[in-house]
């Protein structure tokens, strides 16, 4: 009989070959970085969206799509799961176009980030009783060049810093609103060391007033060196959150001093008694 630890290894690569071959599928993915603990079902759900959208099989969407699913383009337009289903939208990031892909599974939810030059795209992901269902889809198209502003929260930041038109409905909503607090102060004040204690160590930033991509270290980067790169703290305007498991999904709309309204994605996580900042798509409303 196999040790435990052989039945471990061997696991692993199972799943590893499972990922593997969901990636052959999908060229959308050459160059992804999955975790060997990742559900594999997260990977095919995935793809299985992904080429349902571009051959507009709604009767294979319908499946797929969970219940509070919203769908928002690079021009800030966001659709219901029924709007969605009634006129399906081409994607900013064609399946055929080589991207860059992440994936992450933190088991209630998991997220699909998709970036291809200044196109980027976010698929979240709820793991519900019938199988993996996609919550969020968020498009993001990046500046072209550096921007000449950066749209704010005006010099006291009295919102978000201060206080926030948020209230928490239990005590999870509240730790996480009181971090996005922190996480905005700090950001205002360019101060990289509390920053770094409130983002996940995988955090990404795509925002449409920037023409940067952020991780972790960039940004901390850049606070170092007093810029925002078009990326500050903008007023929250409302916000609406969703907890699975150890993960908490908030969906916000922040009008800033300047510029156009922002439609924002967060992703929250705990660590520790902490909650940190996964990642944060931010487009901007056109319309």
């Amino acid at each position: 009989m196999r040790s435990i630890s052989a039945q471990i290894v061997a696991a692993r690569v199972a799943l590893s070959i499972v990922a593997l071959c969901a990636i052959s599928l999908n060229p959308q993915i050459v160059r992804a970085e999955l975790d060997v603990a990742a559900d594999p079902a997260l990977v095919q759900a995935d793809h299985r969206f992904v080429q349902a959208v571009a051959r507009n099989d709604k009767a294979a969407l319908q499946g797929l799509l969970d219940s509070d699913f919203l769908w928002t383009d690079s021009g800030g337009k966001s659709l219901s799961r029924v709007q969605f289903l009634q006129n399906v939208p081409k994607p900013l990031i064609a399946p055929e176009n080589d991207g860059e892909s992440k994936t992450y599974d933190y088991g209630q939810l998991g997220d699909v980030q998709i970036n291809a030059g200044r196109a980027h795209v976010l698929r979240i992901w709820v793991k519900r009783a019938s199988g993996w269902k996609a919550v969020v889809y968020q498009e993001v198209l990046s500046l072209d060049a550096p921007p000449s502003f950066a749209p704010g929260a005006g010099k006291d930041c009295e919102n978000p810093c201060k206080r926030v038109p948020f209230k928490p409905e239990n005590e999870t909503q509240r730790r996480v609103i009181t971090t996005y607090s922190k996480l905005e102060t700090a950001a205002m004040a360019h101060n990289s060391a509390v920053f770094s204690t409130v983002v996940a160590n995988e955090f990404a930033a795509a925002s449409s007033n920037s023409n940067k991509l952020y991780d972790k270290r960039s940004r901390m980067d850049d606070f170092d060196h007093s810029k925002m790169e078009g990326v500050a703290p903008t007023p929250l305007t409302s916000a609406r959150m969703m907890q699975f498991g150890n993960a908490v999904l908030m969906i916000s709309e922040h009008v800033p001093d300047r510029g156009k309204p922002l439609h924002v994605t967060r992703l929250w996580l705990t660590q520790g008694d902490d909650w940190v900042e996964a990642l944060s798509y931010q487009t901007s409303v056109r319309d």
